[in-house]
């Protein structure tokens, strides 16, 4: 059936004003509500992900893996729900304030974006994050995930809308498109006068499709070619364990680190142990000349192509740099400012790595699997900007809001 989606705005838009007149305490016990019925129906999302899963047969592992629920992922998507519920509202906060010379007073406070549009790959937990925040942050979403997720997806929305319904409120709060082609997408990115932003999670395909055929304002979100820098005065066995688990935890994902940058002074000594104790994870190591000479039959060579590409798979690109300066002027050219950390016992170098590397996280001796919503405190998150307008970073509820001036006078006229 022909889905409808200037009705959908339309219902988006009235269920957004209708959201603004409930209370954080009303919408956080809603959040909790939530959380338990998605606890109390794990089978029935169990049962909904494996038909996802069924079809999925014979695509990557990596892909699978974030399409693939189980009872603990289950777990942590209701717990996200419930740590959004314990943040505090941003909405109404007043960020400033004065009287001006006519005896105004004018003040600015946080209001929400009204109708957010989210676009997104076979990710399930985007579904009930996106709705969480949104809902919380005083906007009504309309979700179009992947078709790949598309019974999980269908299920998690069914059971989001009947708690809204059993407490009074509407579903059109949360919705979600049933048609997955790209067609509909394409109208979904234009549809202006209903949407007020459209944010894309996924892979970089699908973003620059977004950020190229939108008609309405985009927040671009995901793309993470992140790399991690192995200083010459670096604790080896940190170096590992942070290289290790950047790479390996969920290569899938944004944050995984997808290339690995190590001064030559230390290449020869800390390369092969490093290598080594990725291999056992089958990770392919694509190396640069420097890199191929120290680990030989470990590694392959890697192409130019290799340093601008999100391999989101168990694949890392491995080069070997004279300094920091070298590391930060590739980092540079090749990241996606998405995040990037430096591995060091050199606090000048340390400081001058945050400082001059352009990206929305910066670490220093960590592991770049810390960007994320929930590892921030922000509960889920709606997104990773890695732009620089409105909001960059792990996105929370207070990038999901706008502000606007309040303006009260006792009769003022301008002359």
């Amino acid at each position: 059936m022909e889905i409808n989606l200037e009705k959908i705005g339309n219902q988006a838009k009235n269920a957004a004003y209708d959201l603004s007149r409930v209370s954080t305490e009303d919408k956080n016990k809603i959040l909790l509500a939530m959380a338990n019925d998605l606890r109390t129906k794990t089978d029935q999302i169990l049962l909904a992900n494996q038909k996802d899963l069924n079809e999925a047969k014979g695509l990557v592992k990596s892909f699978v893996d974030r399409l693939t629920l189980d009872e603990s992922r289950i777990e942590t998507i209701a717990q996200g729900l419930e740590q959004v519920a314990q943040l505090p509202n941003p909405l109404g906060d007043v960020t400033n304030g004065w009287v001006n010379h006519a005896g105004l007073q004018i003040t600015q406070k946080r209001v929400p974006l009204g109708v957010v549009g989210i676009i997104y790959e076979a990710r399930p937990n985007v579904t009930v994050d996106a709705a969480a925040l949104c809902f919380k942050s005083g906007n009504a979403v309309i979700l179009r995930g992947g078709k790949e997720a598309f019974n999980t997806n269908l299920k998690l929305v069914e059971i989001l809308q009947t708690t809204l319904k059993e407490n009074g409120y509407s579903k059109d709060t949360i919705q979600i498109l049933t048609d997955t082609s790209h067609e509909v997408a394409n109208k979904f990115m234009q549809l202006t006068g209903y949407l007020d932003v459209l944010i894309p999670r996924g892979g970089a395909k699908l973003i620059q499709t977004v950020v190229q055929n939108a008609k309405v304002p985009v927040i671009e979100t995901g793309i993470g070619n992140c790399h991690i820098y192995v200083d010459q005065t670096a604790d080896y066995e940190m170096a590992k364990k942070i290289v290790v688990n950047a790479k390996c935890q969920r290569p899938a994902v944004c944050n995984a680190a997808e290339k690995l940058l190590i001064h030559e002074d230390v290449a020869s000594k800390y390369l092969p142990g490093i290598i080594a104790e990725l291999k056992k994870n089958d990770v392919e190591i694509r190396a640069d000349e420097a890199a191929l000479e120290i680990l030989q039959d470990s590694a392959i060579p890697a192409i130019e192509e290799d340093w601008k590409t999100e391999y989101n798979d168990y694949i890392l690109g491995v080069k070997v740099v004279s300094s920091v300066d070298e590391a930060i002027k590739h980092i540079n050219q090749y990241g996606t400012k998405h995040s990037e950390t430096i591995v060091t016992n050199d606090y000048k170098k340390s400081q001058q790595f945050l400082d001059q590397v352009d990206a929305a996280a910066v670490y220093v001796n960590a592991s770049t699997r810390f960007t994320d919503g929930f590892e921030f405190g922000f509960g889920a998150e709606i997104g990773i900007s890695t732009q620089k307008l409105h909001a960059r970073g792990p996105m929370g509820l207070e990038a999901l809001t706008t502000t606007k001036y309040v303006v009260r006078g006792n009769g003022q006229i301008r002359e």
